[in-house]
C-alpha cells in the first residue's frame, strides 16, 4: 500500500510545485506604497503651479514641467503594457538567478539622475492628452488602475522577466520601475523649479 501512496503523494507535490506563484502580502504592501508615493508627490509637486511655470525651460532643448508630466503619463501606459507583455509567457522560476538586483536596488537604480538617459522617440511628449490638465487625469487613472491590480493579482509576477539594458529584471520589479521612473521625473521637474530664472508666479 506504502508502494502505491508514494508515488501519489509525489505526483501531488510536483503538481503543487508547478502552480502559479503569487505575490506575498509584504511585496503586495511594499509595491502599493511605493505606487502610491510616487503618485502623491507627483500631485504635490505640480499644485498650485502656473501656466508659465508648467512652461519654463531651463534651456532651449530641455523639458518643461508639463512635459515633464506628459512623459511620466505616456510611460505609465507603455510601462504596464511591458509588463502584460510579460504575462504572454510562461512562467518560469529555473530563470529565477537572472534577476541580480534587489528591488531597492532597482527603485534606488532607476531614480537616481546622475545617469542621464535619453528615452525613445515613443515616449517623448507631444502633447497627445491635450490639456495640462487631461494629462494629469490621464495620469492619476491609469496609476488608480495599476495599483488596484497589484491588490487583486494573482498572476505569477516574480517567475515572468523583462530583459532590459542593465540586466533581467521581474515582472513584479517592472511596477517597481514604473514608480522609480515617475519619481526621476518629479526630480527633474524640481531641477526646473530651483533655476534661477524659474518664474515666481
Amino acid at each position: 500500500m506504502k508502494k502505491v501512496i508514494l508515488p501519489i503523494v509525489l505526483l501531488a507535490v510536483l503538481a503543487f510545485g508547478v502552480v502559479n506563484s503569487t505575490l506575498t502580502d509584504a511585496e503586495r504592501e511594499f509595491a502599493v506604497k511605493e505606487m502610491t508615493k510616487s503618485h502623491d508627490h507627483f500631485l504635490n509637486a505640480i499644485q498650485g503651479l502656473s501656466e508659465e511655470q508648467l512652461n519654463y525651460k531651463v534651456t532651449d532643448d530641455s523639458w518643461s514641467i508639463a512635459e515633464c508630466a506628459e512623459h511620466i503619463a505616456i510611460s505609465e501606459n507603455m510601462i504596464f503594457g511591458m509588463l502584460q507583455g510579460t504575462l504572454a509567457t510562461e512562467a518560469d522560476p529555473s530563470k529565477r538567478a537572472e534577476v541580480k538586483v534587489s528591488d531597492e536596488q532597482l527603485i534606488a537604480m532607476i531614480e537616481d539622475r546622475s545617469n542621464k538617459v535619453k528615452t525613445s522617440e515613443a515616449f517623448e511628449p507631444s502633447g497627445k492628452y491635450g490639456s495640462f490638465e487631461e494629462t494629469v487625469e490621464e495620469f492619476k487613472s491609469k496609476r488608480k488602475e495599476h495599483i488596484d491590480y497589484v491588490k487583486s493579482t494573482q498572476d505569477d509576477l516574480r517567475n515572468r522577466y523583462q530583459q532590459l539594458p542593465f540586466g533581467t529584471i521581474d515582472a513584479y520589479q517592472i511596477l517597481l520601475f514604473m514608480s522609480g521612473h515617475t519619481e526621476r521625473h518629479i526630480t527633474q521637474m524640481e531641477e526646473v523649479m530651483d533655476d534661477e530664472d524659474f518664474p515666481m508666479e
